[in-house]
C-alpha cells in the first residue's frame, strides 16, 4: 500500500487580472501549503475503485477519480487502483482540499504504477484536472500565474504559525459552483495588475519578509455578501487579537498569523467555542520532492 498526504493551501495573495477568452481568469497569487491534510491510500485494483470517509464525496465526480482517469489516459496505463480517501480538510472552503486530493492521486499512482514521471510532467497533467492542482503536486511556496499552471518557486515565509477559521455558512455547494459564484460577484473594477503579489514575492526573495500589509484577496470584498454570517466570524476572529485576517481562495475560510504556536492553539480553540466553526492552528508544510523515497 502507498500512502500520500494531501496538504491544504493558503493564498497569501490572490489577484484577478482579467477574464480570458476561454472563460477562465488570469490570476496572480502566492500560495503556501500548510500541515493540515487529507490522507490517501493506494493499492492495485480493477479499474478505478474509490472510497471516501465522507460518503457524499465518494462518487465518480470526485477530483480523485478524474485525476486517476486523466493520468491513466495520458500515460497509456492499463492497470487499475483502489483508492481510499480520509478527509480532514474542510470541503469547498477555499483550502484546496479537492485539488490537493487530486494532486496526491497523481503522485500516489505515479508510484504505484511505477511510471517514473517527473514533477514537470505531473504538473502538466495536473493542469488538465484543475487550476490549483499543478501547484499542489509538490506544494511548498510559489507564485502562481496564468490560470494556475505557471509556477515560480519562492522561499518559505518567515511566519511559522497560522490559524485557519472556516465559518459554518450553510450549504457552500461544490468548489466549482462556489468559485463560479464568487467570480460572478466581481466586476472589472475588481481586477488589479498583480502588483501586490509581485511586491510580496520580491520581499520574500530578497529579505525573507512576508509582510501582512501585502496580503490580499480580491474575493474578500464580496465574501460578506456571498456567505451568511461570514462578517460576524471575521469580526470575532479580529477581536481575539488576530490582525490582518485574510480570506483564502474563494472562501469562506480565513486565516491570521499567530505570534506563536501557543497563541495559535488558543485562538483556534476559542473560535471553535465562541463561533461554532472549524478552526485549526497550522504550521508550514514542506515542499514534496517527486521521486524521493517516501
Amino acid at each position: 500500500m502507498i500512502v500520500e498526504r494531501a496538504y491544504a493551501k493558503l493564498n497569501l495573495t490572490l489577484e484577478v487580472l482579467r477574464k480570458r477568452e476561454d472563460g477562465y481568469h488570469d490570476l496572480a497569487s502566492i500560495i503556501q501549503t500548510v500541515d493540515l491534510w487529507d490522507e490517501l491510500a493506494f493499492e492495485d485494483g480493477d479499474g478505478i475503485e474509490f472510497e471516501c470517509s465522507e460518503e457524499s464525496l465518494a462518487g465518480d465526480g470526485n477530483l480523485v477519480v478524474k485525476a486517476a482517469e486523466v493520468l491513466r489516459n495520458e500515460a497509456g496505463v492499463g492497470r487499475g487502483a483502489r483508492i481510499a480517501l480520509r478527509k480532514r480538510v474542510p470541503v469547498a472552503a477555499g483550502l484546496g482540499g479537492g485539488s490537493a486530493d487530486a494532486a496526491a492521486t497523481l503522485r500516489g499512482l505515479n508510484r504505484l504504477w511505477e511510471l517514473g514521471l517527473s514533477e514537470g510532467e505531473l504538473v502538466e497533467i495536473g493542469a488538465k484536472v484543475g487550476s490549483d492542482v499543478p501547484f499542489l503536486v509538490s506544494g511548498g511556496t510559489a507564485l502562481v500565474s496564468g490560470r494556475g499552471e505557471v509556477l515560480e518557486r519562492l522561499p518559505a515565509p518567515e511566519h511559522e504559525w497560522f490559524v485557519i477559521v472556516t465559518p459554518d455558512v450553510g450549504d457552500r455547494g461544490s468548489g466549482v459552483t462556489k468559485t463560479g459564484r464568487l467570480f460572478g460577484l466581481l466586476s472589472p473594477a475588481s481586477f488589479t495588475t498583480g502588483s501586490l503579489t509581485r511586491k510580496l514575492a520580491a520581499r520574500m526573495i530578497e529579505k525573507g519578509d512576508c509582510h501582512p500589509a501585502f496580503m490580499y484577496n480580491v474575493f474578500q470584498q464580496v465574501a460578506p455578501h456571498a456567505f451568511d454570517g461570514w462578517q460576524e466570524v471575521y469580526t470575532a476572529f479580529e477581536r481575539l487579537g488576530a490582525s490582518d485576517v485574510v480570506l483564502t481562495g474563494a472562501g469562506p475560510s480565513m486565516f491570521g498569523i499567530a505570534p506563536s504556536k501557543e497563541v495559535g492553539t488558543a485562538w483556534a480553540l476559542l473560535m471553535k467555542a465562541r463561533a461554532g466553526c472549524d478552526a485549526f492552528s497550522v504550521g508550514l508544510a514542506p515542499r514534496i520532492e517527486i521521486g524521493a523515497g517516501r
